[in-house]
C-alpha cells in the first residue's frame, strides 16, 4: 500500500462514513503491524507509526518491560515480546515496568494477501466507529418519538430504518394488536430503549406503550409542550381504547378542552396516529374519590366507599348504566384503576343499597350483642359510624353527646358499656393464652419474649424444639411477624442442633 493510497482511503472513508481520521489511521497502523508480525516465527510486538500528513509509516519491534515472575524459568511468560527490568535498566536506566523498548524493523511489503488483511481490519474499524456513532446519537434520545420507514417484518417484528441513520425494532409485543402495516410504510414510535450488544446498539421502539400515547399529546397540544398543562397520568388498552388525566397550571386555561382542540381535531390527531384508538381525557384532581369519578368517565357515580387499608373502592353507578361503567370486558373499569391506581369495585346502585343493608344488619346485630342495647340504638350509632365496640370504647364523650337521639348521660352509658366489652374480650384472651403455656426453654430463649412465647404456644408451638422444626413459610401463617424475624428465630432455635 503506498503512501499516497493511505491518505486516500483515510480520506475517502472518513468522508464517506463521517468517522474521525485518526480512527482509520489506527485500523491501518493495526492491519500493518499484523502484516509484519507475520513475517517472524516468533511471538513479536509490531508497533507501526503512520506520518499523517505524509502518508509515511515506519515499523518498530518492541519489548515489555516486566518484572522477574518465578512462575517461569527465565522470568519471563513470552521472552520475544518482554525484558526484564534490570536487564532494560542496563540500556536506559529511567524506564520503569509497563515502558517499552523500541528497535526499527522493515515493514512488510504488501501483496495481494497483505492488502485484503489490511482492508479487513479497516472495514471492522469503520463498522465500530459506525456502531458507535450510532449508539451516542440515540443514547439521549430514549423517550423521544421517532419515525421511520417499514424496511421488514418478521414474526410479527417490525424492523424500521430511522430516516438512514439506523435500524430499529420493534416487537411484536410492542406493535398495537391487529395494526395494518406493510413494508414501505412510515410509521412512528416511542424510543424506548438503546442497547449496546456484540452486533451493534439495538434500538427498541414501542407503539403499545403508554408513554407514546403521553409523547403524542406533547406533540399535538401546544400547551402540554409548554408546560401549562400537565399529563399526570395515562392508561391503554392499544388500539381500543384510553385514558390520560390532565391538570393545568394556569386556571384560566380549560386542560381538558385544549386537549380536546377545536372540534376534537387535537383527540383525532392522536386517535389516527393509534391506529383509531379512543381518547378519554380525564380531570385530574387532588381528591382520590372525585378523580375516580372523573376517570370513571362517561359513566355516572352514583356513591363511592373508600377502604384506604385496601386501597380499594367500592364504586356505585345506576342500575341501566351498570354495564357501561364496566365496559365491554371489564376495559374501561380496569382502565381506570390502572390510571388512578386504586383497586374499583364497580356494582349498580341496587346492589351497593343491598350490600350496605347487609353490612349495617351485620353491625346492628353485633352491637346489640356486644354492649345489650335495642335494635333502634344500635342502628343509630351504624348510621352515626360506629361499627364496634373499639370505635366505641375510644371515642370521645362529647361526640358520642352530640347524636341528636342522645344526652349525655345516655352517650356516657353506652361508652361504659362498651369498656367494659373491651375489658372482658382482653380477659378471655389472657386467659385462653393461659391455657397454652409455653415451656421454660421458649420463654427462655433470645428474642422471644413472654407475650410471643404465648402466642406461639397458643398456635401449637410449645418448646424451642417446636420452633425449630417449622419452616420459614409455617411460621408465617401462624404469627403476624417479617420474613427476617422468622428466620432468625428458627434458625436460634435450632442452635442446639448444630452443637450436637
Amino acid at each position: 500500500m503506498a503512501n499516497k493510497e493511505i491518505l486516500m482511503v483515510v480520506d475517502v472513508v472518513s468522508n464517506e462514513k463521517e468517522i474521525d481520521r485518526s480512527v482509520l489511521f489506527e485500523a491501518i497502523e493495526a492491519a500493518l503491524a499484523m502484516a509484519t508480525k507475520k513475517l517472524y516465527q516468533e511471538d513479536i510486538d509490531v508497533r507501526v507509526e503512520i506520518d499523517r500528513s505524509t502518508g509515511d509509516y515506519n515499523s518498530f519491534r518492541r519489548w515489555e518491560v516486566v518484572e522477574h515472575d518465578a512462575e517461569f524459568e527465565d522470568g519471563l511468560e513470552n521472552p520475544d515480546a518482554q525484558i526484564l527490568l534490570a536487564d532494560a535498566q542496563q540500556k536506559d536506566a529511567e524506564l520503569v515496568v509497563g515502558d517499552f523498548i523500541e528497535e526499527p524493523v522493515q515493514a512488510a511489503e504488501f501483496g495481494r494477501i497483505g492488502a485484503q488483511a489490511a482492508k479487513q481490519v479497516i472495514v471492522q474499524k469503520v463498522r465500530e466507529a459506525e456502531r458507535k456513532k450510532v449508539y451516542e446519537l440515540y443514547k439521549d434520545k430514549v423517550g423521544d418519538l421517532v419515525t421511520g420507514a417499514i424496511k421488514r417484518i418478521e414474526r410479527g417484528n417490525v424492523f424500521i430504518d430511522l430516516e438512514g441513520m439506523a435500524d430499529a425494532i420493534i416487537p411484536r409485543e410492542e406493535m398495537i394488536p391487529r395494526e395494518a402495516v406493510r413494508v414501505g410504510d412510515r410509521i412512528r414510535g416511542y424510543l424506548k430503549s438503546v442497547d449496546e450488544v456484540t452486533r451493534g446498539p439495538q434500538l427498541t421502539v414501542t407503539r403499545a406503550d403508554s408513554d407514546l400515547l403521553i409523547a403524542l399529546f406533547k406533540l399535538e397540544v401546544p400547551e402540554v409542550g409548554d408546560g401549562l398543562i400537565e399529563i399526570l397520568g395515562a392508561a391503554r388498552d392499544p388500539g381500543s381504547r384510553a385514558k390520560i388525566a390532565v391538570k393545568s397550571r394556569d386556571q384560566r386555561l380549560d386542560p381538558v378542552g385544549a386537549c380536546v382542540g377545536m372540534r376534537g381535531s387535537r383527540v383525532q390527531a392522536v386517535s389516527n396516529e393509534l391506529s383509531g384508538e379512543r381518547v378519554d381525557i380525564i380531570l385530574w384532581d387532588e381528591n382520590e374519590a372525585q378523580y375516580v369519578i372523573n376517570a370513571m368517565s362517561p359513566a355516572d357515580v352514583v356513591s363511592i366507599v373508600v377502604d384506604e387499608d385496601n386501597h380499594s373502592m367500592d364504586v356505585s353507578v345506576k342500575d341501566d348504566s351498570l354495564s357501561q361503567a364496566i365496559g365491554r370486558g371489564g376495559q374501561n373499569v380496569r382502565l381506570a384503576s390502572e390510571l388512578t391506581g386504586w383497586t374499583l369495585n364497580v356494582m349498580s346502585e341496587t346492589q351497593a343499597d343491598e350490600r350496605v343493608a347487609t353490612e349495617t344488619e351485620g353491625y346492628v346485630k353485633q352491637l346489640m350483642d356486644d354492649i345489650d342495647v335495642d335494635e333502634d340504638v344500635a342502628l343509630i350509632l351504624v348510621q352515626e359510624g360506629y361499627t364496634n365496640v373499639d370505635e366505641l370504647g375510644f371515642s370521645e364523650l362529647e361526640e358520642l353527646a352530640q347524636i341528636e337521639e342522645f344526652d349525655e348521660e345516655i352517650a356516657d352509658e353506652i361508652q361504659q358499656r362498651a369498656k367494659d366489652a373491651l375489658l372482658i374480650k382482653a380477659i378471655a384472651s389472657e386467659e385462653e393464652l393461659e391455657q397454652h403455656e409455653p415451656a421454660q426453654d421458649l420463654l427462655e430463649m433470645e428474642g422471644v419474649g413472654r407475650e410471643f412465647a404465648f402466642e406461639l404456644a397458643s398456635k401449637g408451638v410449645v418448646t424451642m424444639e417446636d420452633l425449630a422444626e417449622l419452616a420459614n413459610d409455617e411460621l408465617l401463617e401462624l404469627v403476624d411477624i417479617d420474613e427476617e424475624r422468622a428466620t432468625a428465630l428458627i434458625m436460634k432455635a435450632r442452635e442446639p442442633w448444630f452443637a450436637e
